[in-house]
């Protein structure tokens, strides 16, 4: 690490591995500090700050020159990485699909990585070894330069392999890989991840909290101890996919003990929301944010799953900072809040998209950086940023810039094998107070969702739609008025004269604390109709495409099962139902649960929601028992009267529960026979319950530790051949280091919505 220090205070030298120099061949001397008003350029010419804007040099495809310096050592020191993403398929509806993806190596500057390699080491249950065949399809692929400072640089590689006739098993290596701080000596060698079938969708892990909330005791809760688990649970059954629903990491440390704790201490909210975000601080809080990646993405067991499960994410706020967005709009247009939205919506970019970053961020120092894509000549100063990149084709961007994020939205739609779709909204960027997403972005999600749908021919039977924040999920307007009624004034007067109630009211806005949290909501008040109009399109399009529809969210830091469903009084089952659509409450794998009282309140508020005429809405009482019932030592989770919430750390597993290839095992599990018939069959005629917290179909039938689902490594065979398993994994014990989980386990059924076609307008 030496040497990456070195280079940071000695830009236009090269070193050579233990901290020596020289001066590269061709470039110029700069001087490691700057004047505000006058800096020199490479060729030595001094001109005035105001005019760096024109004669910022540009290098082929970026912006910028970089910190011209170059390393002689013989090692590539990595600072963090390498980090596997999943981002498509492309020939999806062919025979012949390939899976795309990209790995990223975060590197001292000045070093250039060899090719990366991939190679097929055959097929993954280790039937087929590789052979002349398999060492064909071995490739190389080179890095690509996205951002490069006087402390690091970012290198991503494209990757692509062939889907094959059984699930694959590849790997990836980039010679002379070592650790920058020397404490990862596995680090050279080649990591493995796994491809389904080309008959098969992939098989998906989601989590989402994946940090400690500000005062948290770390160790109590074992660090991030549920990803042993993740890791272990890989290791039986890969993972094909690894779905991040928000908040991958918590950058809530910026303000207490980070760079803002000068701004946070100031007593007065107005004074708060005039000061300034200059250079200096904007560069503290760049430093801050990328050491805040650097650690928790190099930490065990997180890293290890990071190199051989390939990603898929959308932030929310922490990976900002909490709360963003659902603060009072005046607040959060304020210069602080637009600055770090900036500095952390860059190394969203790099560290979770592995894309090059803006050219610049905000700062109240340079007026350009105010709006989209301005340069500020002062954050390129030894700085190179790729510029000239075709977008991923994946991505749904937004058409204008967030309020509070000068950047634009990014969405994902993408293909997650043969019969699974996959959109993830981006639910954090366009945010306010009073809205989630833009209308114009709806139709643009909506529109991109329906031609994919359309083209796959009805191929894809599922399409699991990420939203971050759960969406059936019970009232809280109740809490939201007395939060916000005239007997919080003298409550607050008190705190703002003597300090009582401390952590009642947060530290930006002087308003209630847990507010933030109830108005990001899709179930707040003043998000009801944008929640209502979104779940009717949502219908719509489960109804035209004859596909189902699940919901995956995360945030509130608890386990839980939400469902939409037809009235009982129309007497549709649910594997026709195109209004049932599971939304899968996986959080928090990492954060610390909220305590019981606040699960059993909620599980109290699980009442049945009317979303229309036709339209019910409710919990389904999925947890039959506390995670390790009965063993010596551990503590109840949850009340007793309470099986819909669990307040447990937790992460899910989805998967279909048939198999498609054709060499596969039966399927079908603790005797429940495979449905193998036509799509979605019904063969006898599931009761509807009296009360529909209790099962809607075969799949929730004894949904709990008792369903054949609950494993998360044995497909079910239930609900249908185009029907999912889910498992949700939760923590038994959380001063087990090791992680160890008990699964829940239910399926959810393909839909055949067309067997009502000949109803008319009422179907």
């Amino acid at each position: 690490m030496a040497a990456a220090v070195a280079a940071r205070q000695e830009p236009g030298r090269m070193f050579h591995g233990a901290g020596t120099y020289q001066t590269a061949p061709g470039m110029a001397t700069a001087s490691p500090t700057y004047d505000p008003t006058f800096r020199k350029m490479g060729n030595g010419q001094a001109v005035a700050a105001g005019q760096m804007q024109a004669q910022v040099p540009r290098q082929s495809q970026g912006v910028g020159n970089g910190p011209q310096v170059r390393s002689t050592s013989e090692q590539l020191e990595v600072l963090c990485g390498p980090l596997l993403n999943y981002r498509r398929m492309s020939g999806e509806h062919t025979n012949n699909p390939v899976w795309h993806g990209s790995v990223l190596l975060v590197t001292a500057p000045g070093q250039i990585p060899e090719r990366l390699s991939l190679r097929c080491v055959g097929s993954a249950d280790g039937s087929s070894t590789a052979n002349g065949y398999a060492a064909s399809l071995d490739r190389s692929f080179p890095g690509t330069k996205l951002y490069e400072d006087p402390g690091k640089a970012f290198w991503q590689f494209d990757v692509e392999a062939p889907f094959q006739e059984q699930e694959s098993a590849w790997e990836y290596s980039v010679p002379r890989m070592t650790s920058a701080k020397s404490d990862r000596p596995q680090l050279g060698r080649p990591t493995r991840f796994y491809i389904p079938s080309k008959h098969e969708s992939m098989r998906i892990m989601f989590h989402s909290c994946n940090g400690f909330s500000v005062g948290t005791d770390e160790e109590a809760w074992s660090g991030p101890a549920l990803w042993n688990d993740v890791v272990r649970i890989h290791e039986q059954r890969p993972f094909h996919v690894m779905i991040g629903g928000g908040d991958q990491i918590y950058n809530d440390n910026v303000r207490v003990p980070g760079p803002l704790k000068p701004w946070t201490d100031i007593g007065n909210p107005e004074k708060r929301r005039q000061y300034p975000f200059n250079e200096d601080m904007r560069a503290k809080c760049d430093a801050f944010y990328f050491n805040n990646y650097v650690r928790w993405y190099s930490a065990e067991p997180f890293a290890s799953a990071n190199g051989q499960i390939p990603q898929l994410n959308i932030w929310d706020d922490h990976d900002i900072i909490d709360g963003f967005g659902s603060y009072t709009d005046h607040f959060m247009r304020c210069s602080v809040f637009r600055g770090i939205g900036g500095v952390a919506h860059k190394y969203y970019m790099l560290f979770q998209h592995h894309i090059p970053p803006p050219i610049s961020t905000f700062t109240t120092d340079a007026a350009q950086t105010m709006h989209e894509r301005g340069a500020d000549a002062v954050q390129l100063r030894d700085t190179y940023v790729l510029t000239q990149r075709v977008e991923d084709p994946s991505y749904i961007i937004g058409e204008k810039p967030g309020p509070y994020v000068e950047e634009r939205s990014r969405s994902i739609y993408t293909q997650l094998g043969k019969r699974i779709a996959f959109l993830g909204l981006d639910a954090r960027t366009e945010r306010t107070r009073h809205q989630i997403n833009y209308p114009e972005t709806y139709d643009l999600i909506f529109r991109r969702t329906s031609q994919q749908l359309a083209a796959s021919k009805g191929e894809i039977k599922h399409l699991i739609l990420l939203l971050g924040v759960p969406i059936a999920y019970p009232r809280l307007q109740w809490l939201e008025n007395i939060l916000q009624s005239p007997i919080i004034g003298p409550i607050r007067f008190l705190n703002k004269r003597f300090g009582l109630a401390g952590g009642f009211f947060n530290q930006f806005d002087g308003g209630v604390d847990l507010l933030d949290d109830l108005d990001d909501h899709y179930t707040a008040h003043q998000h009801k109709k944008e929640r209502s109009v979104l779940v009717k399109r949502l219908q719509a399009l489960a109804k035209e495409h004859s596909v189902r529809i699940s919901i995956l969210g995360g945030d509130v830091h608890l386990a839980a099962l939400g469902r939409f469903y037809s009235n009982p009084k129309l007497a549709i089952p649910a594997e026709r139902d195109w209004r049932y659509m599971a939304n899968i409450i996986s959080s928090a794998i990492t954060n610390k649960p909220p305590p019981q009282a606040v699960a059993n309140l909620l599980a109290r508020r699980n009442k049945i929601h009317h979303l229309d005429h036709d339209t019910d809405e409710t919990l389904l009482e999925l947890f039959n028992e506390d995670p390790g019932h009965g063993l010596p030592g551990v503590k109840p989770k949850s009340g007793e009267a309470n099986h819909a919430t669990m307040p447990s750390r937790n992460y899910a597993i989805i998967c279909e529960s048939h198999s498609h290839t054709a060499s596969a095992a039966t399927n079908g599990v603790n005797g429940h026979a495979p449905n193998n018939g036509n799509a979605n069959s019904i063969t006898s005629p599931f009761p509807t319950p009296k009360n529909p917290r209790e099962p809607l179909h075969i799949g929730e039938q004894d949904a709990g530790t008792g369903h054949p689902a609950a494993s998360g490594i044995i497909r079910t065979g239930l609900a249908g051949k185009d029907g999912l398993d889910v498992t949700i994994m939760v923590e038994i014990d959380p001063s087990d280091r090791e992680g160890h989980t008990q699964g829940y386990g239910f399926s959810v059924p393909g839909l055949e919505s067309r067997a009502y076609e000949g109803q008319g307008e009422k179907w």
